[in-house]
């Protein structure tokens, strides 16, 4: 399993005339932690798009446990629980201040061909980065 922490602070922008971050926002969330998360292992959106390489989002599931509020700086833990294919799974857990989870959510995501729109593997660098990840929980 990969797991990787990034943070986040909310903006006024960010909010809604409750004082609550917009549930709309969270999506963006999401995207700033799987970015991050690829990019601590040495890839990015950018690298895989140049290498025609497309990755779309086929589903989303969100559940808000609490709210965010302007100024909070959150954490969000982005999780690749089980080793790519065609498609990556990401889990996100997202922690307030105190260290509460407020939301949960989960994306899937495919690798896309970027000339002929047909889904297509992993690239073998990224599946090579992530490997190490998952190596000891495949030998249990």
């Amino acid at each position: 399993m990969y797991s990787h922490e990034t943070f986040y602070r909310v903006t006024y922008a960010d909010t809604d005339q409750m004082r609550y971050m917009y549930y709309g926002q969270y999506p963006r969330l999401f995207e700033i932690g799987r970015v991050e998360a690829m990019r601590a292992l040495g890839f990015s959106y950018r690298s895989f798009e140049n290498d025609g390489i497309l990755m779309p989002v086929l589903d989303l599931k969100s559940t808000y446990l609490k709210p965010a509020f302007y100024d909070e700086r959150l954490k969000i833990v982005t999780t690749v629980d089980q080793m790519p294919a065609a498609r990556i799974h990401f889990n996100y857990e997202i922690f307030n201040e105190e260290n509460l989870k407020i939301h949960v959510a989960e994306t899937n995501l495919a690798f896309i061909d970027g000339t002929t729109f047909k889904p297509r593997r992993i690239p073998a660098q990224f599946a090579e980065a992530l490997k190490p990840f998952f190596t000891h929980e495949q030998n249990r």
